[in-house]
Parts: C-alpha cells; structure tokens; sequence
C-alpha cells in the first residue's frame, strides 16, 4: 500500500506527458486483462439493454393485439344485441354490468337500471344468444338479477318443435357439469334427440314464450322412472355476459315468439332439410322399385302372351300337309279361338279345334 501511495504521489508531481505515456504502458501490459474485461461487460450491458427493450416492445404489441380482440368480440357482441333491439322494437331496457365482488358473481348480476327505466321484479334479462336470468329485485336506479346458475332459478320450457314440456333448472354438478342445466319431468313418451334446441313455453308471468335456454346433450338417469331428464348445455355462459337487454312486463305480455328467428329458424331449417333428402331418396328408390316391378310383370306378360299364341297356332295348323287339305263347308260354323292375354289360366271350357 505504502509503494502504492509513493507512486501516486510521483504520478501527480510528474509532467501531464511523461504521466500519459506512463499511463499507456500500464494499460498495455500490466492493466490489459482488466481493459478487456471492462469493454466486454460494457458490451453485455449493451446487450441486456437491447433485449430488455425489444422484451418490452413485444409486451406492448401483444396488449394491443389482446385489447384489438376484446374491442373486437365486444363490438360483435353489440351488433347482435342492435340486430335483437332491432327485432322486438319495443319493450325492454339496455342494461350495463355493474362490477361486484363476491362468491355469488356467477350466480348475482348487478344492473345499472332500475324501477326509473321501468324494470320490475320478475322482468326476464335477455342477450342476442338467449336467456340469462330474471330480475329478482329492483332500486330506482339498479336492479339485481340471478343468472340461470342460481340454485333458485326455474324455467318452464319446451323443444323448439313442441314435442316435449319439462322444467328447466341448473344441473348442480362438480367441476365443468356445474355449468349446465337439466330439462326434468319430460314425459316418459317423448324422447329427444342430441342438438334440439330447448325454449321457454311461456308458462307462467315471468319468462314469454320462445327465449332460447340451451340445446340437448343427452339423456341422463334419475330416480323417476316415469319422466324422462335431459341435460341442456346453456345458449349464454355467465362469463361471457355483457350488455343485456331487460324486458319489461308490457314486452312480455305481447310475447316474443319470432324474435330469436337466427337460431330457430336455422334448427328448423336443418330439419327440414334433412326430411327432404330423406323423402326425395325414399321417393327416388320407391320409383325405382316400381319401374322395375312393371317391366317384370311386362315381360311375363309377354312370354305367357307367346306361348298362348303358339299353342293356339299349332292346334289349328298341326303340320304342313295337313294345311293343303281342303276344309269341308260346315268349317264356316266354327268360332274362332279368343287368346286371353291375362296371366291367370282359363277357367271355361277350352276352345274348339278344327276337325
């Protein structure tokens, strides 16, 4: 330390160029491996920066990318819901969700109209896939509604073709089933198949008639042996709900049978569909069937028709010398053979043959 010390003293008392030249030796020789370990951090430095920067800028890219998607989906989500206001002209409140916190969100919404909008309890809440839930009560300003997962919810409903009734309520399962609903008290006699679409009947003041609720998955086992159970999986999940649409009692009253025409009509017109080509090939093979049938029954005809024709010819003709005879004068009196063209054999006397 104390040699250190001298040299520092006689670096400061010596001239500025002889101290640079010193200086210039010692980074050659004795200070080059810390020279170059210097310079090669100052690089990776320069590197991490970089890195860090371009890490930066992707991070950005992809939230715009993210938030371009979500302004995306949700400006999609708005034009179904202006197509379905579009529909029912009248009759129902746009309502935003207000933000809760809580173990029952995906059971509770809370609504940012109220009784000043004319909402009311038991007012049906609606999206441009179907049905949500119902109001249960109302402020003047906010309303609170329960989704179809609430334990409570219930719902008369039907198939889209009327062919069975039941009621409709969550299914109550463990895991990923927890998000579904059952169809109970369908009659033993009416059995639906996968994908028909289940819709409210309009039993009752509180949901009208014709808001899809989900379509069939399958038939499950209960304990009532005399009904039938179908598991339904929901049109509307809780956590893709955004804007609503709230309608009112007058709405209800009226009915909105015909509104959902996009998802109706397309089962209906699927089924039709079906039931044509089914009825054009069972149409196409019967004709075919047919043709086929009358050209055998034709060529019977025909060859029963010759062989008839033939047996009459050698009765009357039996050999050639025979036919250069001279017939008597009373051959006149004889009537001439009938051929019957039918495939069932004669039943009368046979024909007379020429003597």
């Amino acid at each position: 330390m104390v040699g250190c010390l001298a040299l520092a003293l006689v670096a400061l008392v010596m001239p500025s160029r002889a101290r640079e030249s010193v200086a210039q030796i010692l980074r050659s020789t004795v200070l080059s491996p810390l020279v170059l370990l210097e310079s090669r951090a100052a690089t990776i430095r320069a590197s991490v920066v970089a890195r860090n920067d371009v890490l930066v800028t992707r991070g950005g890219v992809a939230t715009l990318a993210l938030s371009a998607r979500a302004v995306s989906d949700e400006n999609a989500t708005l034009r179904r819901l202006l197509g379905l206001s579009a529909r029912l002209q009248d009759g129902f409140v746009p309502a935003e969700l207000l933000p809760t916190r809580g173990a029952d969100d995906d059971f509770t919404l809370t609504l940012n109209v109220g009784t000043a909008a004319g909402v009311q309890p038991f007012s049906a809440v609606v999206t441009a896939d179907g049905l949500v839930g119902m109001v249960q009560s109302a402020d003047a300003r906010t309303s609170f509604a329960i989704t179809w997962a609430h334990p409570d919810f219930r719902v008369s409903a039907m198939s889209v073709d009327n062919a069975a009734y039941g009621i409709v309520q969550p299914h109550l399962g463990v895991g990923a089933e927890r998000w579904l609903l059952e169809l109970r008290g369908v009659p033993f006699r009416s059995k639906l198949d996968t994908g028909v679409l289940v819709v409210s009947s309009g039993l009752g003041a509180t949901y009208p008639r014709g808001i899809p609720i989900g379509t069939v998955l399958g038939e499950i086992s209960t304990p009532e042996k005399w009904a039938r159970t179908y598991l339904i999986k929901p049109s509307v999940l809780p956590a893709a709900i955004g804007p609503v649409l709230v309608l009112l009692p007058s709405r209800a009253a009226r009915g909105v049978n015909h509104i959902w025409t996009n998802v109706t009509s397309a089962d209906s017109a699927a089924r039709a569909i079906a039931a044509t080509g089914d009825s054009i090939a069972k149409r196409a093979a019967l004709d075919e069937l047919s043709a086929r049938r009358a050209a055998l029954d034709s060529a019977v005809t025909d060859s029963l028709q010759r062989d008839s024709t033939g047996a009459l010819i050698r009765g009357l003709v039996p050999d050639s010398a025979k036919a250069t005879k001279i017939v008597r004068p009373d051959s006149s009196r004889l009537r001439p053979p009938v051929v019957t063209p039918t495939v069932p054999p004669r039943t009368g006397p046979p024909p007379e043959r020429v003597r």
